[in-house]
């Protein structure tokens, strides 16, 4: 991509918008095919390949940034790569760079990539009529909120490839959103686990919970919430901890948990 090519991108970024009904139709054309390939079973999808994710790349480059995107990769002698993550339990997705400094032609060698949280698509939407907020959009079921989420992400990686820097808490990336995707907020939202328990369960930091183990049944503090909430059993064998007393760790679903 030449100089021209990329001022031409740049202003199309800061000024382009899409209008709904032309976005909408983009949008439901993704989702079809992603059905049509057999990487989805149903909207509400049970399971999900990797390879949806670089279908999704491709059409929302070609529909959404011009074609731009593979080519300023190319630019910086980068290269482009998409995962599902089951371990990112806080966000819904990161957009990351890896330079290697030179030598190389353009000053530095750089590696993106993209990664969606499985573990979030698959908690969100436990009650399938119950639709999920994702950047400030009603999402209906997980192709939706998969769509919304990849959206920020690759609005993340133009930013990279044509300013360096990207923040979606900085006004350029919130207008972005807006114009393109129609995004009213920057952030993910979908809930975590920690969510669910305070909202289902009325558990969160701090709570005095009861679990069953191995046909024993425990009493603790909650002391963290991630994919599973950490739970601190008073024991004599325990760890020491900083308030004077001696815990042993449990690892507990917060399906399992029942306040005390």
């Amino acid at each position: 991509m030449d100089d021209v090519s990329l001022r031409s991108f740049e202003q199309y970024l800061l000024g382009h918008r899409f209008a709904m009904s032309a976005r909408e139709q983009l949008r439901r054309a993704i989702a079809e095919r992603l059905h049509h390939e057999g990487l989805v079973d149903q909207p509400h999808f049970r399971s999900i390949r990797t390879a949806a994710l670089e279908l999704m790349f491709d059409y929302y480059d070609e529909h959404f940034f011009q074609g731009a995107l593979r080519p300023l990769v190319s630019h910086r002698d980068g290269s482009i790569s998409w995962r599902f993550s089951s371990r990112m339990t806080s966000t819904g997705g990161t957009t990351t760079r890896r330079e290697y400094q030179p030598p190389y032609p353009r000053g530095y060698r750089a590696e993106y990539e993209i990664a969606i949280s499985s573990h979030l698509l698959f908690q969100g939407f436990a009650d399938p009529k119950r639709p999920e907020v994702v950047s400030g959009v009603r999402c209906v079921h997980r192709t939706d909120a998969l769509q919304r989420i990849f959206e920020h992400e690759l609005i993340h990686l133009a930013e990279m490839l044509v300013w360096y820097d990207s923040s979606c808490a900085a006004g350029r990336f919130r207008q972005i959103a807006e114009r393109l995707f129609g995004h009213k907020e920057s952030t993910h939202r979908l809930p975590r686990t920690e969510d669910r328990a305070r909202k289902e369960l009325g558990i969160r930091r701090g709570s005095r919970v009861r679990f069953d183990f191995e046909g024993h049944t425990y009493s603790g503090v909650v002391n963290r919430i991630s994919r599973r909430a950490t739970v601190l059993v008073r024991d004599p064998g325990g760890s020491l901890y900083d308030d004077g007393h001696r815990y042993r760790k449990f690892y507990v679903p917060i399906k399992l948990l029942r306040r005390s």
